[in-house]
């Protein structure tokens, strides 16, 4: 008799994740000399008369100051490799200014993009083994002509893997699968996307995994390569074995890949709204923490998270009577120091 196999139809919320809260992850442990830099970022936007420069109101919004976290500053300053704090400040000043003008706190709305997501071109679903949520990329499935809300589709999909990551996850992973004749995207669309990647969300790309790419394709990828960061480059796999080189569980990977064991099925209904339900629950509970721990700019994103998933525990813990074995940190200090802790990616590294 056979056995039935189980179809998903929905994304999985984020794995647990077991931690210390008093053992911060390296991404936080900064030599003297990084953290005299972090200071100084941190002294120049936590100023109560800063303004954003070049802007008619440049008052910081309650959804900046929620955006400059430790960790995003810390970002932005591997990205310059610590050259120095106003190299760091520069950037960052750009993407507040283009996070406002490109509409992400108005126009990039889940009701926006939703036509470009009718037939799963592309899907956020299951996390890699170092607990990475990953975005799958299927061209075959494109529905629409090239626009701008195309490209407003991936921007909106890289702040909701953001909700998606738990304590210590700062990176995701990408999966591109050009099977069933793909159409390309434009060099000019796939220059702007890389753009945008490597310019305003620097240091969030993990791993990108590519299958079944064709002759054609396979061509297009070396005219775009130029325009990859150079650091960036060795995190762009093809044809890799997932399962067997440890990069994913089976359970956690679409059966569609080699190896893979999840038959997730793409139904819009079925899938968009429990999509939006999740990261507007996730983000709910990430702003009430993070006014819990004071509202402002440089508290950690490891200090909500944590302090997130410690609530879920406790709420479990009433239900079934089980210790909690951690407690919360209540410090609000930035980072913690600690020699030796050398960054490698490039001005341009996503």
């Amino acid at each position: 008799m056979a056995v039935e196999t189980e179809v998903i139809y929905e994304t999985r919320p984020p794995p647990d994740i077991p931690f210390d809260p008093a053992v911060l992850p390296p991404s936080l442990k900064l030599t003297d000399a990084h953290q005299k830099l972090y200071d100084e970022v941190l002294k120049h936007f936590d100023r109560e008369e800063y303004v954003l420069p070049g802007v008619e109101d440049g008052a910081l919004t309650e959804e900046e100051k929620f955006w400059l976290s430790a960790e995003s500053m810390l970002r932005f300053l591997r990205a310059v490799k610590w050259a120095s704090a106003q190299a760091a400040i520069k950037r960052l000043e750009a993407t507040l200014k283009w996070r406002r003008e490109y509409g992400l706190y108005d126009v990039i709305t889940a009701s926006h993009v939703e036509p470009e997501a009718l037939t799963g071109k592309m899907v956020l679903w299951g996390y890699d083994a170092d607990n990475r949520p990953a975005l799958y990329l299927r061209p075959s499935k494109q529905n629409t002509e090239e626009s701008i809300r195309q490209v407003h589709f991936v921007v909106w999909a890289l702040e909701r893997l953001t909700e998606l990551m738990g304590p210590g996850v700062e990176t995701l992973a990408l999966m591109v699968d050009f099977s069933d004749r793909a159409k390309n995207p434009s060099l000019t669309q796939s220059r702007a996307v890389l753009n945008i990647l490597q310019t305003h969300y620097p240091e969030r790309l993990g791993r990108a995994l590519v299958v079944n790419v064709p002759f054609l394709v396979n061509a297009f990828f070396k005219l775009i390569t130029p325009f990859i960061d150079p650091l960036t480059r060795p995190k762009l796999r093809f044809n890799p074995d997932c399962v067997g080189e440890g990069l994913f569980d089976a359970s956690e990977l679409l059966s569609e890949w080699s190896g893979g064991s999840a038959h997730f099925q793409y139904e819009h209904d079925r899938y968009w709204g429990p999509l939006v339900r999740l990261c507007a629950e996730k983000r709910e509970k990430l702003w009430t923490e993070w006014r819990a721990l004071g509202g402002k700019i440089g508290v950690r994103e490891w200090d909500v998270k944590t302090r997130i998933e410690l609530a879920e525990a406790e709420k479990v813990e009433a239900k079934v009577g089980t210790p909690i074995v951690v407690q919360a940190e209540e410090t609000k200090a930035p980072v913690k120091e600690e020699k030796g802790n050398e960054e490698t990616e490039s001005p341009a590294a996503i």
